[in-house]
């Protein structure tokens, strides 16, 4: 593994030849001149030995004089030389160090993914993988005269660029974890967070057993009251165990609140306290609320869209990779991406005879292998599915697309993969393909807008589809789609949400739109009992198996499959009244819509 100051080091000699090529070849020059003047002064050092060494008396042998002169008079010029190029190589090494920020900062982002492999075998970069990202991010426009502005543009970029593109191979439950990652490791490389608070919010500390009495433990856990104590004796938070012993009542609004996180601190621990400071008391507290807390933690160092993964984006995806490059979709439970990338196949014109499928078990291999040749020749795209069900073919697969190369592939060959996450997985395609996972996202606007980008929402042929009863039509679609964002989202609440956890996906909800489409042209009055029959006891009840979860199903479909609706303008979803479906507009104006007026 290379050591972080060896990257920053490579990084910085990338940046400066594709910012200042000059510079570069300038530098590389008097390394070249430098070494030439170092081999010059050697050979005269060894003709000067050789010519004292001679027998006779030097000074009557007038070839021998000749030589120590002339020597002199070429060392003089060589010392001259190497002292001209010492200065310009100061004033190189000056402008190149007005480049440092870039590489430090990416140097610090490359260690930060390299520890994504601990959470997930899935989660594998290469450093050649990185590399690339950074140079296709400083080829990006916005170039500035101005050092100060092209770096800002560059670290900003490059930053965002990187996070995309880790995100989408990452589970939901991961992404946030990975921008607070991102943002511990900035800030600690900063010196603006201390690492023995970073290490308190992650772990709650370790002492022995706590002899002070817990304050007020009508409210007060012990468990909370341990950690406090604990970090009580972390210079920053130094005087708050006494202060809950004196006042605890001043601290239990915060644990009563709602949203602790956005609760004032009680006088003067909130002027006291920096935000990290003021997590670890939420974390004592409130244990329960420390995700939102980080996300606004995040929003404030990195900024919003570090909280927002972008939505999955397939052709995103596939013009990130080429023929060499192998496209691996990591599966989770429900998630089936098998009719996007055919849709997307068909789009790219590789549909039917051109696209290949096989599920990998049990003597697929070598069919696989056949499959691969054969597209590699012909410029056709493989896809095979299930490669954990097949762990003893993973070295001949790895072997496979190691000797992927531009001469041996058609350009629009393309290996597409799924798996789930698996040890067994090569890592070699893991750190050079191009990963991506399929979930649902988490809060409803994400969740909306993915359904509003996907098939087949997104084709606006579809999304005009009704021209008779188009507003009818879109008031509806859009309710659908926020139910399958809903119900997505009570999973996260436990047996809150659902008594039984549901694999409601994507699939559910692309045949509800469909039927929905097609009841709207057919009927002249939209049959809701017919929609919400299917809808809510077939394509979304066939999956549930309580009773009360069908109840709960169908009394929320109720509230998107009515007449006031589609008669209504300032129809709400929710008695707060923020959640309502948008008059009738275009395409582009829902997804801007969800982009800006959905809360969460």
């Amino acid at each position: 593994m290379i050591t972080p100051e060896g990257l920053e080091d490579q990084l910085l000699g990338i940046v400066v030849a594709k910012e200042r090529p000059e510079l570069e070849e300038e530098r590389n020059a008097l390394i070249l001149q430098s070494a030439s003047n170092q081999k010059q002064l050697k050979e005269i050092e060894d003709r000067i030995l050789e010519t004292l060494h001679s027998e006779g008396n030097i000074l009557e042998d007038e070839s021998a004089i000749q030589v120590l002169d002339s020597a002199k008079i070429m060392s003089n010029e060589i010392t001259k030389k190497q002292q001209i190029a010492e200065k310009t190589e100061i004033k190189i090494a000056e402008s190149r160090e007005g480049y440092r920020p870039i590489a430090r900062h990416s140097s610090i982002l490359f260690f930060s993914i390299a520890d994504l492999g601990n959470i997930d075998p899935m989660y594998q970069y290469s450093l050649s993988w990185f590399v690339n990202l950074y140079i296709s991010s400083i080829q990006e426009r916005g170039k500035s005269k101005v050092l100060e502005k092209r770096l800002k543009f560059l670290i900003d970029h490059f930053t965002y660029n990187l996070y995309c593109n880790v995100c989408r191979s990452l589970f939901e439950k991961d992404k946030l974890l990975f921008s607070f990652l991102l943002c511990s490791n900035l800030l600690l490389a900063e010196q603006q967070m201390e690492y023995s608070e970073f290490m308190f919010l992650l772990t709650g500390g370790v002492g022995l057993q706590n002899t002070v009495p817990n304050p007020d433990p009508s409210w007060l856990q012990d468990r909370s009251w341990d950690e406090i104590c604990r970090a009580s004796d972390m210079q920053g938070l130094r005087g708050l165990r006494e202060f809950f012993r004196e006042k605890p009542e001043g601290f239990q609004l915060i644990y009563d609140s709602k949203e602790p996180y956005n609760m004032p601190m009680p006088s003067p621990w909130g002027d006291k306290l920096n935000h990290l400071q003021k997590m670890i008391v939420y974390r004592c507290l409130r244990p329960d609320k420390i995700v939102p807390a980080i996300t606004n933690y995040v929003t404030e160092n990195l900024g919003k869209k570090f909280v927002e993964p972008p939505p999955f984006d397939l052709t995103k995806s596939y013009m990130d990779s080429n023929s060499t490059v192998p496209l691996v979709f990591v599966l989770s439970p429900g998630a089936d991406p098998m009719a996007s990338l055919l849709k997307f196949a068909n789009d790219k014109t590789m549909g039917g005879a051109m696209f290949q499928s096989i599920s990998l078990g049990q003597g697929q291999g070598p069919i696989a292998a056949r499959m691969i040749r054969t597209a590699m020749a012909d410029g056709t795209w493989v896809c095979l599915q299930n490669c954990h069900l097949a762990v003893s073919w993973m070295s001949t697969l790895e072997k496979i697309c190691e000797d992927l190369t531009p001469e041996t592939c058609h350009p629009d060959f393309r290996l597409w993969l799924t798996s789930y996450p698996s040890p067994k997985f090569p890592v070699t395609i893991l750190q050079n393909g191009v990963k991506m996972t399929n979930e649902p996202p988490t809060g409803l606007r994400l969740n909306l807008l993915q359904s509003y980008l996907s098939d087949p929402v997104s084709d606006l042929a579809f999304f005009d589809s009704c021209p008779e009863k188009q507003p009818v039509w879109e008031k509806l679609l859009y309710g659908v789609c926020f139910f399958h964002a809903l119900v997505q989202e009570r999973k996260k609440f436990g047996p809150l949400g659902w008594n039984i956890p549901y694999g409601f996906n994507e699939s559910d909800l692309r045949i509800s739109i469909r039927q929905l489409q097609l009841f709207v042209n057919e009927y002249e009055q939209v049959p809701f009992e017919a929609i919400s029959y299917l809808t809510g006891e077939c394509n979304y009840g066939g999956r549930v198996t309580d009773d009360w979860d069908r109840r709960l199903l169908l009394t929320t479909l109720a509230d998107f499959y009515n007449q006031d609706i589609v008669e209504n303008p300032r129809y709400t979803f929710s008695p707060s009244g923020k959640y309502f479906a948008p008059p009738k507009s275009s395409y582009e104006d829902y997804v801007l819509f969800i982009r800006v007026r959905i809360l969460l």
